[in-house]
């Protein structure tokens, strides 16, 4: 119960909180490409870079069976885009199109992405010259839009059972270790009171042997000085013999 309680909890304050309403809005903008501009469909969603670029080659792999490539499509040197040359794409034209997908960081914490294409190295998607291509290729990124959301949901309750695991299990070790302590603690305490009882026991030993001790002393003259007697006797007695 506590941990369904804690997930809703955390799950409600994330569906109110004012970054995600920034995000996952598809929107039309312009991306630098072979050093000139190009339309492409850009959507910021959450998550570093790396993460999203895979989510995306993946996604797009099972979603459309598109399969991306990385590297080399954006300038020399770098690496950090996506392309698919001449692959079909049925939801978007009957002709084989390349598509391409690039990747900028606002944050640490958010990627935007920008999806644009076209049928070959001369010929772009735009809404004016090719509205069908380029409201496929929306579709495609308002698609990701909301399968990069729900991961993003997914991860975050991932990271709270996770952290929630983690205080479940600091709570189960603390509460070994204040049983361990109240246990030893009473043993100790146990202990502590054998040996005040055991030192009672002593004391009353001690006075009890005091007293036979005065006495013992007072035996022990007596006995002394009645051998002393006998012994002065005897060597009398030897002398008159």
């Amino acid at each position: 119960m506590f941990r369904i309680a804690t997930l809703c909890a955390f799950v409600s304050l994330l569906s109110t909180a004012p970054a995600f309403a920034q995000l996952y809005d598809v929107r039309t903008g312009d991306v630098s490409f072979d050093k000139r501009p190009r339309t492409a469909l850009k959507v910021q969603v959450d998550g570093q870079a790396t993460a999203v670029r895979e989510f995306l080659q993946a996604w797009m792999k099972q979603s459309y069976n598109v399969r991306f490539k990385t590297g080399g499509v954006f300038g020399i040197g770098k690496s950090d885009g996506l392309a698919a040359r001449q692959t079909p794409a049925s939801t978007v034209s009957g002709k084989l199109i390349d598509l391409y997908a690039s990747f900028v960081a606002p944050s640490d914490s958010v990627t935007e992405v920008a999806f644009f294409g076209g049928f070959d190295d001369n010929t772009f998607f735009s809404p004016e010259a090719t509205p069908n291509e380029f409201g496929s290729l929306r579709s495609i990124a308002q698609n990701f839009a909301g399968a990069a959301r729900l991961k993003a949901y997914r991860d975050l309750i991932a990271e709270a059972e996770k952290k929630l695991k983690e205080a479940e299990k600091e709570k189960e070790k603390l509460d070994k270790s204040t049983a361990d302590a109240q246990r030893n603690t009473t043993n100790n305490l146990a202990r502590m009171e054998e040996m005040r009882t055991q030192n009672l026991a002593n004391r009353r030993q001690i006075a009890s042997d005091s007293v036979a001790l005065g006495k013992n002393i007072v035996v022990r003259q007596a006995a002394q000085l009645r051998l002393q007697r006998r012994r002065d006797r005897l060597t009398a007695l030897d002398r008159k013999n």
